[in-house]
């Protein structure tokens, strides 16, 4: 019950924040939804957060970490929504493209022709994002800018894909002011998509150290996992 419990008031506790980030930055009461990262996490854990406190969206960042929770016995009755956010390589696409309904970090046009065709036919249009690498840090996941319209406008013709919007993770940084600068950007390129004819509607950005910053900035989802879960390797 402890643990519960304390697993519980965690999860208040950011809900708190969220709502507080919402009323602070003029956003509508609701309009930022919590996406709980539980890599590395026990079904057991899940289960919890999903029954005692009625969260329903997880996101992980391994397919071969994911797997067996998504076909847990001790989950199947929790209605989850399971977002891929991590690095996809080609070889795991067919995994992910069949068993979740969220993919945050599409960043090449290959990627998104593999998940759309092994989208299963019985399922509705697998919901992406596409991870831009907004701090244009070498070496680091996502589109650059200047390519972000090109590929948007390629993916959005996907059959089996919905292309909803936008992802980034940003270089580290601690001061609030700072810290809305790169999500600034990414807003900036998402109101640029929309002005194109891009029916976009989601800007997944924000974690447990900055999201606040990035609700001020027009974030819909935000992914929190240390400040529910605690510090992870």
């Amino acid at each position: 019950m402890h643990a519960t419990q304390s697993l519980a008031n965690r999860i208040e506790a950011v809900r708190e924040r969220i709502a507080r980030a919402e009323i602070r930055y003029g956003r509508a009461p609701g309009s930022v939804q919590l996406v709980a990262v539980s890599k590395t996490v026990p079904v057991e854990t899940i289960a919890s957060a999903c029954r005692e406190c009625g969260q329903t969206r997880f996101g992980e960042n391994y397919l071969q970490e994911a797997l067996p929770k998504i076909t847990a016995a001790l989950l199947q009755e929790c209605a989850i929504e399971w977002h891929f956010i991590g690095p996809l390589q080609s070889n795991k696409t067919q995994g992910v493209a069949a068993r979740f309904s969220w993919v945050h970090s599409v960043d090449r046009l290959s990627i998104a022709q593999r998940l759309s065709a092994q989208r299963p036919a019985h399922l509705p249009p697998l919901d992406v994002c596409l991870q831009v690498n907004i701090s244009r840090e070498p070496g680091k996941s996502g589109v650059a800018l200047t390519h972000l319209p090109e590929l948007a406008t390629a993916v959005a013709g996907l059959p089996h894909l919905r292309l909803r919007g936008l992802m980034t993770i940003p270089a580290p940084c601690h001061e609030l002011e700072q810290q809305r600068l790169p999500f600034h950007a990414l807003r900036a390129a998402f109101d640029d998509l929309r002005a194109r004819g891009l029916m976009l509607d989601t800007l997944s950005m924000g974690m447990s150290e900055d999201f606040e910053a990035a609700i001020a900035e027009g974030a819909t989802l935000v992914r929190v996992g240390s400040a529910i879960f605690g510090r992870r390797a």
